[in-house]
């Protein structure tokens, strides 16, 4: 058992005493969050105390060095990232308060938040999940509007927002592209697939006849594809999601793993696993820089690996 560090210096800690009141009154901070702060400032605080300094004199250098030795302990990118913010805010409060006439850590850039590769299907969990769509609603529209539904959103990949207030326009006329409007009032056009297109065709004839019907007790015509009493006018995100839900569950795919946005994933993994362009899959999800795009290749370079794990004779 290693011994106990010695108290920091008093002036160290007036430093971090008066820091995190002051964080306290005025941001509000939680006490989890003062407490995490609290413990990063002391280990950093030992540090600069080891190499002779404090947090008056600490330098830019010092301070990297403090972090690589973090890293060196193999403490968790997330840890990492919390400690050299709590060190940056100490340093900014001390420049406000004029303790300091400078900002050491202003420019040191931390280890970012590691992404976690995003969820995905494989082909034969979204055959299921259509299949489910086309049989399990009780009622003849309810089943034609949710295989629309499905087969619209894993043909264009479309934010489940994009496909819940789709406009009943950009669907007339059996076209073979959709404009959509994605987030920022951006457009982009996605083209349909033939089972998409039969899907949306089946779906138009059961909801115009609604809506007529609708319209002769005297509600408002709806300019929405799947229009809805609800406040918005059109089906919600809520209920698409419980929807999708159960889906997976009469489909035999773990509900845990399907969200609306995991039809999105599958949707781009599938087209890349397939050859096609990334620039192609960039402009179809509607992603402003391509480096978003990129995650997609690591979820298929993940999943390739999975498959010589699981399937080399050798493994």
């Amino acid at each position: 058992m290693s011994a106990a560090k010695p108290a920091l210096p008093r002036e160290l800690n007036r430093w971090i005493e008066t820091f995190l009141d002051a964080q306290s009154a005025e941001l509000d901070a939680s006490e989890n969050t003062l407490l995490a702060y609290g413990r990063d400032l002391i280990d950093f605080g030992h540090f600069l105390t080891d190499k002779g300094t404090d947090f008056a004199t600490a330098t830019r250098p010092q301070i990297e060095a403090y972090l690589i030795e973090c890293d060196t302990a193999g403490l968790a990118r997330a840890t990492r990232a919390r400690r050299l913010s709590a060190i940056k805010q100490l340093f900014r409060f001390a420049y406000e308060e004029g303790w300091r006439d400078d900002h050491p850590a202003i420019q040191i850039k931390g280890p970012g938040r590691k992404k976690a590769l995003p969820k995905t299907l494989s082909v034969d969990e979204v055959d299921r999940l259509l299949g489910a769509a086309q049989t399990s609603a009780r009622s003849k529209m309810d089943r034609v509007r949710n295989t629309c539904l499905m087969e619209l959103l894993y043909a264009t990949g479309m934010r489940v927002s994009e496909l819940v207030s789709l406009p009943v326009a950009a669907v007339r006329g059996d076209p073979r592209m959709v404009l959509v409007r994605g987030k920022g009032g951006k457009e982009r056009m996605v083209p349909l697939t033939p089972s998409a297109r039969d899907a949306v065709a089946a779906w138009l004839i059961l909801r115009d006849e609604a809506e007529a019907l609708a319209e002769k007790a005297g509600a408002p015509p709806s300019k929405f594809l799947f229009p809805s009493r609800a406040k918005l006018g059109h089906l919600t995100r809520h209920r698409f999601y419980l929807l999708i839900k159960e889906l997976a569950v009469t489909g035999g795919v773990s509900p845990d793993s399907v969200t609306p946005h995991t039809l999105r994933h599958a949707f781009a993994t599938h087209l890349l696993a397939n050859g096609a362009d990334l620039r192609a899959i960039q402009m179809l999800l509607g992603h402003a820089d391509i480096s978003t795009t990129e995650i997609y290749t690591h979820v298929l370079d993940e999943r390739l690996r999975e498959l010589v794990l699981e399937k080399h004779p050798l493994s």
